[in-house]
């Protein structure tokens, strides 16, 4: 059975300005370009333009971001295109001012002696040296093989991973060549082409384990010593002993003293464990640039912030379409067609100022953002003493700047500040805090570094536990248990104690 009835809902939804300031906001200062240049490619009215003004925005309520909604970003919201109608008559008056130059208003500051965007070098290097494949396949051509085979092991090498080794199983990569290349082959024979290969320069490439790998460099040794046959027998033989440290069933089992054992350890440590990364061509090749967002300067104790200028060219709506908006007005009689072509332009004005928009409250809004980080961190700062970084959570510089925590994790996320003491992630100044015995709260990131700094300064011969660490820190004053000890040494990927023993 059907029934009407009435329901009241009340609902919230994002305009297609704040999602898209949403999205910019989360665009790290190395992108922003080509998200820029995207734009600029899909939409006519928005062009590159000199800007005369040398204005850095000012951080006021005025230039901030409408009140924000805490609210899902997937909420439905109406484009300009789908809201778009095809009416009788078009109010050109917002779209058109004879004395509006259509220039953006907004440029970022100049850093000055910090960073000088007119000695900048936008340019990006394009490497022509050979990569670690490319090095890998030039040997093929001195193996003994038919043409067949050579495609085969060209097939081998495309599988070998950046640092050396051979990820795939020889059965898959018997399935891979007869249904990709139609070459007919079997385990055997891809067996002895990849024995083939790792005959290759570096020594230890496709190997199909570390173990393999260690292996393959000891044989290859032009002089091997006694020791190194040791080597060989402990990486044969007692592997796993060997990979967790169990030093003292290893000497038991190959009735070795604690000296061999040590001139043992010193042959497998100078292997590379890892022989496609010495290819400095393909090791770099996954490199990216750190690129800072916010510049902060140290004038004589008074900090001073500044966006970076880098990568962001000044825009504005398209003078060729605001001269079709001025034609347009001017005509006596407006067909159908001239009507459907001024709201094509009518729709990509729209969309040009949403994004100009965008990209102007983006600066301001990191600029309030980082300025209240800056003043919640200047002790750290002034000093780069890691002691005096406050604990902060998001929600604090939320409740300082007054915008939703939503917003304070997108300016975070991906972004970077130059300081005198190197470049910073944003998410480095953020801790969560402890209490001390004195009833001080203190950053756990303080923690982490007296942390760091006792298993740096001990015995490699007996390495602290984490008990024996729990143990000094409540002996300072820093309430803390074992377990929290054994989360922070792992965040600092610090291995266990057993894993850190030398001899």
């Amino acid at each position: 059975m059907l029934n009407q009835r009435l329901q009241q809902k009340l609902l919230q939804k994002l305009s297609p300005q704040q999602i898209q300031l949403m999205k910019m906001l989360q665009i790290p200062t190395a992108q922003l370009e080509q998200r820029i240049k995207e734009e600029i490619e899909t939409n006519p009215a928005l062009e590159e333009g000199e800007n005369n003004e040398d204005e850095t925005p000012e951080i006021s309520e005025s230039t901030l971001p409408e009140a924000e909604t805490r609210t899902d970003e997937s909420e439905e919201t109406e484009t300009p295109e789908e809201d778009a109608k095809v009416d009788d008559e078009i109010d050109m008056g917002e779209y058109y001012d004879e004395d509006d130059e259509g220039v953006a208003e907004y440029k970022t500051a100049d850093p000055g002696e910090v960073y000088d965007p007119e000695n900048d070098n936008k340019s990006v290097p394009v490497s022509t040296a050979a990569t670690f494949h490319d090095y890998l396949e030039s040997q093929v051509g001195m193996l003994d093989m038919d043409e067949r085979q050579q495609e085969i092991a060209l097939h081998i090498i495309g599988s070998i991973d950046d640092d050396g080794y051979l990820r795939r199983d020889p059965d898959a990569i018997v399935d891979d060549l007869v249904f990709r290349q139609n070459i007919s082959t079997h385990e055997k024979e891809v067996f002895h082409i990849i024995e083939q290969i790792q005959k290759f320069d570096p020594a230890g490439v496709c190997a199909r384990s570390l173990e393999e790998c260690l292996l393959i460099q000891l044989k290859r040794k032009e002089d091997p010593t006694e020791y190194t046959q040791l080597a060989i027998k402990a990486i044969e033989k007692h592997f796993d002993l060997f990979a967790k440290k169990h030093y003292d069933k290893l000497e038991n089992l190959m009735g070795i003293d604690d000296q061999k054992l040590k001139r043992i350890i010193e042959e497998i440590t100078k292997l590379n464990p890892k022989p496609g990364s010495s290819f400095s061509s393909s090791s770099n090749e996954g490199e990216i640039t750190v690129i800072p967002d916010f510049i902060i300067a140290n004038n004589n104790g008074e900090l001073v912030l500044t966006l970076s200028s880098r990568n962001a060219p000044e825009l504005r709506v398209s003078n060729h379409f605001k001269e079709m908006i001025t034609t347009y007005k001017q005509a006596k009689i407006k067909s159908k067609d001239q009507k459907e072509a001024i709201l094509f332009v009518k729709q990509k004005i729209d969309s040009a100022k949403w994004f100009i928009e965008a990209i102007q409250s983006r600066y301001n809004t990191m600029l309030h953002t980082m300025n209240a980080i800056m003043e919640f961190q200047k002790e750290y700062l002034l000093t780069g003493d890691e002691s005096h970084l406050r604990p902060m959570i998001l929600k604090d510089i939320a409740d300082k700047t007054g915008l939703d925590i939503s917003t304070v994790s997108r300016v975070a996320n991906s972004k970077y500040v130059q300081t005198e003491f190197g470049t910073i992630s944003l998410k480095y100044f953020f801790s969560e805090s402890m209490t001390t015995d004195s009833g001080e709260e203190v950053s756990t990131r303080e923690v982490k570094k007296i942390l760091n700094d006792l298993i740096g300064a001990e015995s490699k011969d007996k390495p602290i536990s984490d008990q024996h660490l729990t143990e000094i820190l409540n002996q300072r004053g820093y309430n803390i248990a074992r377990r929290t000890v054994a989360k922070y040494r792992e965040q600092l990927n610090i291995p266990v104690a057993r894993l850190r023993r030398e001899l």
